[in-house]
């Protein structure tokens, strides 16, 4: 007689290979300020510089991205599933939506003018030491870094917290290529800083993005959102939904 049962459907490994952010420079320059900066930060960036001062274990982000569902978007564990909420990454980054809308990529990036009048870097600069690889365009870490000291140095903390807050974006909520702020997060950046437009959905976009390219390539390079996701991840298990099911 056959079995009624129908046949366990082996479960996929895949490759992945989770790139650890480097955010030591970023947290030396964090302990420039005193509490009254910090606080300014807040006020001004929300939460987001909390997640540069995160010990991400990519050991559990690696053994989470096993658990994507592709067709269903979510993490399928057993017999239930977790989905990152628009919602939980608003409490995560502390850049509620509200009123405001969401950032969402016009299809331009912006102009280095437009980036000097933020950073108070003049254009001709901007234009000297910006990086072109393999297509993607950015501003070098190491000079916005620079920048940066300097401008403790000088006691000059509001610009100092807006550069800060653009390499948050750029190395922490939205990195893209190893030592450079690109384009795409400096415009994000830019969205936030004029009209409080929150990028907590192009975050979520692209944390599904990834997770989906990596079902169609073995092998995906996991770089963004990591923090956040891992901040997720342990509030998930906080509240008891994983349980021991990643370890």
């Amino acid at each position: 007689m056959g079995s009624n049962q129908a046949p366990l459907l082996k479960k996929r490994f895949y490759q992945v290979k989770i790139k650890s952010l480097e955010v030591a420079s970023l947290q030396d320059l964090g302990q420039l300020m005193d509490q009254l900066q910090h606080q300014a930060f807040h006020k001004a960036y929300g939460k987001i510089w909390d997640l540069a001062m995160i010990e991400v274990s990519v050991e559990a982000i690696a053994s989470l991205t096993q658990y994507y569902d592709q067709p269903l978007r979510c993490f399928t564990f057993g017999d239930f599933q977790l989905v990152p909420t628009v919602e939980e990454f608003e409490e995560i980054l502390g850049c509620p939506l509200g009123r405001q809308k969401p950032y969402l990529f016009s299809g331009f990036y912006p102009s280095m003018a437009r980036i000097a009048m933020v950073v108070k870097i003049s254009m001709q600069e901007l234009d000297q030491v910006k990086q072109n690889r393999n297509g993607i365009v950015g501003i070098p870490r190491r000079h916005l870094e620079e920048k940066a000291k300097v401008l403790a140095d000088q006691g000059e903390w509001a610009l100092f917290i807006d550069v800060l807050a653009l390499l948050v974006f750029g190395l922490v909520l939205l990195p893209n290529v190893d030592g450079l702020v690109d384009l795409a997060a400096i415009d994000a950046f830019l969205a936030y800083h004029h009209s409080k437009e929150s990028p907590v959905v192009a975050i979520l976009a692209d944390t599904y993005d990834t997770f989906d390219r990596r079902c169609i390539n073995n092998g995906t390079r996991i770089v963004c959102y990591t923090p956040a996701l891992y901040v997720w991840l342990v509030s998930q298990e906080r509240e008891g939904k994983l349980g021991a099911t990643l370890g």
